[in-house]
């Protein structure tokens, strides 16, 4: 806690931008389920006794996720796949777009209680925005017409969004922003991706984020998307048991 604590304080501009970022997303989740509720004729809550309980349940599950990482052979190992947005979709298409970027934000505070930080905030905010990226768009989707056609939508276009943002994000803020907090000039730290991926050309951002970031989020999406699609189904009537009266 100490060691978290003293991070804030040494990174005070990333953690207010982190926290600026985090209220418009939610501002936007509570926007998108309100018209929602308003177009499908129904007036429940935003957040519920037992949807807080569950919005809970959820990001520990996904902060345990998040902390079985890994690398992919095609990418540096400073870029690693993990799977805690699949519980996170899942709550999202049961209990809405505002659960949703709640359950993101609890999991990044659930793994910075426990692990800390080692980016000064930088991939904690690129895992929180790129994540929201994902289920935003696709909750929002599912939140207007409940069906299965709806959801295969929905996983689709919020798997193209994350990728095409998360690649478009790397490039602008990302990558620059590490260059600036490791020292390193950014050539070099493109230069990691040209080691192990002959498609991303020495020097060039473009070609980095084309041939090791785009492919990551697109593996990722696809694959809570299409996990998320089998087991929702079955597990909606146990997620919802109690919610609806």
């Amino acid at each position: 806690m100490n060691g978290l604590l003293e991070s804030v304080s040494q990174n005070l501009a990333y953690v207010l931008s982190f926290l600026a970022i985090i209220a418009v997303m939610f501002v936007a989740a509570v926007l998108l389920e309100k018209a929602a509720q308003k177009k499908n004729g129904v007036s429940e809550p935003i957040f519920s006794t037992r949807k807080v309980a569950m919005i809970g349940m959820f990001s520990a599950i996904a902060m345990i996720l998040h902390l079985f990482d890994f690398p992919l052979p095609f990418a540096p190992g400073f870029y690693k796949l993990d799977f805690s947005e699949l519980p996170i979709l899942v709550g999202t298409f049961a209990f809405g777009p505002a659960a949703g970027v709640m359950m993101e934000f609890v999991k990044i505070m659930l793994k910075l209680l426990i692990k800390g930080t080692s980016t000064a905030f930088v991939g904690d905010l690129a895992n929180f925005v790129i994540g929201c990226s994902l289920i935003l768009p696709a909750s929002a989707i599912y939140a207007f017409r409940k069906n299965r056609k709806s959801a295969i939508l929905a996983c689709i276009t919020g798997t193209l969004i994350m990728t095409v943002f998360g690649t478009a994000f790397n490039a602008i803020y990302l990558l620059p922003a590490f260059s600036k907090l490791y020292g390193m000039p950014l050539d070099q730290l493109l230069a990691r991706g040209t080691a192990v991926n002959p498609l991303a050309r020495e020097g060039s951002i473009v070609s980095f984020v084309a041939a090791c970031v785009a492919p990551l989020n697109l593996i990722k999406g696809a694959s809570v998307s299409l996990v998320t699609l089998l087991i929702y189904k079955p597990l909606s009537p146990i997620i919802k048991s109690g919610y609806k009266k």
